[in-house]
């Protein structure tokens, strides 16, 4: 056991300073919250205790060998079990940091909490100490946890983010490092909550607009499923009751519900197979590459790609510019956060050359990538001096068009679903008429 000298605040407000003994700083925390309350600051009181020296063994015999080699492995195996726990606890925790992951909503309500519980004034350590007390269930909970512990062992807010990385990406540590700098941690993770909240409302408008198309898409294939395994082979036996040559749309019908019952499973698992395939041929690097120019080049999923890719620029460089972020590191920062893998290579060119001193605007205009307007935008405020200002125009007017884009997406591909789905039904009717009106005209004549 340690003993460790506290400083806390009480529900009252009230300071309280004392000496507790614990396990471990994480045992401290815990058994303070279990007394109301709310860590300052932690420090050891003192090391903890060291085993006794081991005595000095007894002179050995005359020609007896010397123990010191044969004893070496047996004071690495006496020492591996002491030693073993914190490799196999770090082992774990990094484990841990992996799995754990916040997703994008879940983001947005922390940095909304915490902006709010700063801004009213409590600070930072009794901020993340009263979040992590409410339990969640989620992986929030082991998040908060940590980084109160961090803060109150003496960690920056940055620095505790940066353990992190899968829920807190370079852009929130960063610009939380900057307003650590500045002063401004509390209007810096308002600038959060306003950036997240853009990110969530374009990838729900995008969402929303697959959401009916999947719906019609998956009742469509259903119900073709189902007239093709029920419906159809009943109106073939009745056919060949009958009698008589079918026409040819007929025989393809029967002939693929024929195929579709005989070699269903063939076809369902070798479905799979082939999607699971594509699925790890597109996480290739080339493959990613290939994805994403093919969708740049489609007509309308074009537009909505370009249109939240552009906007996602703007509104995040200018975001870290506004809060004091580096060029080359905003940049740096801004390839990585855009989804499509062209665009991002044409932000990793233009970094390279800012780097030689040229401005933003005029390399990203060199790959042809971005499109005239943006890079003209650009270069009026780098003109005027307000870089962020024009680009929050930029990311304004790319929102814009993200919801023309998908409007227009979503006013095509729900009709042309119901088209193609009428086409596949009517041809399976008119199949079915077509030998109808055969065999009862053979009959009749």
């Amino acid at each position: 056991m340690t003993q460790f000298r506290y400083i806390a605040k009480s529900r009252t407000g009230d300071r309280q300073e004392g000496v507790l003994e614990a396990a471990d700083k994480r045992a401290l925390l815990s058994q303070l919250g279990r007394m109301g309350l709310v860590p300052i600051s932690v420090a050891d009181e003192q090391g903890p205790a060291q085993a006794p020296a081991p005595k000095p063994s007894a002179k050995p015999k005359a020609g007896a060998k010397p123990a010191a080699k044969s004893a070496g492995p047996a004071m690495a195996a006496a020492r591996s079990p002491a030693e073993s726990p914190p490799r196999k606890w770090f082992r774990f925790e990094k484990s841990l940091r992996a799995r754990s992951h916040l997703k994008v909503g879940e983001l947005l309500l922390f940095t909304s909490e915490l902006s709010d519980l700063l801004a009213s004034g409590m600070t930072l350590g009794s901020a993340l100490h009263a979040l992590a007390q409410r339990e969640t269930g989620k992986a929030q909970d082991a998040i908060v946890t940590d980084l109160r512990d961090e803060i109150v062992s003496g960690a920056s807010l940055s620095a505790a983010l940066s353990k992190w990385p899968a829920s807190f990406p370079a852009l929130y540590v960063s610009m939380v490092k900057a307003g650590e700098a500045s002063g401004q941690l509390s209007g810096v993770l308002e600038r959060l909550v306003k950036h997240y909240e853009r990110v969530q409302a374009a990838r729900e408008k995008v969402g929303m607009a697959l959401v009916y198309p999947l719906i019609v898409m998956l009742v469509g294939i259903a119900a073709l499923i189902f007239m093709m395994i029920f419906v159809v082979p009943r109106f073939s036996a009745m056919f060949e009751e009958l009698g008589g040559t079918l026409p040819l749309p007929t025989r393809i019908l029967i002939g693929m519900s024929k195929g579709l019952l005989k070699y269903g499973w063939a076809i369902a698992i070798g479905g799979f197979f082939g999607v699971a395939a594509l699925r790890r041929l597109l996480r290739t690097p080339a493959g990613i590459e290939w994805k994403d120019r093919f969708l740049l080049r489609m007509p309308v999923v074009g537009n909505i790609v370009r249109a939240n890719a552009f906007a996602n620029f703007a509104h995040t460089l200018g975001t870290l510019l506004a809060n004091g972020v580096q060029v080359l590191q905003a940049l740096a920062i801004v390839e990585h956060t855009v989804d499509n893998s062209v665009i991002a290579q044409a932000i990793h060119g233009a970094k390279d050359r800012v780097t030689d001193g040229s401005t933003i605007s005029r390399p990203l205009s060199q790959d042809g990538v971005f499109p005239r307007l943006l890079t003209d935008m650009l270069a009026i405020g780098e003109e005027s001096g307000d870089l962020a200002s024009a680009l929050e125009h930029i990311g304004r007017r790319y929102d814009n068009e993200l919801d023309r884009a998908v409007k227009l997406f979503t006013t095509i591909l729900e009709p042309l679903m119901m088209l193609l789905i009428a086409v596949a039904v009517g041809f399976m009717a008119i199949s079915m008429l077509l030998a109808v009106f055969e065999l009862t005209s053979g009959l009749n004549a």
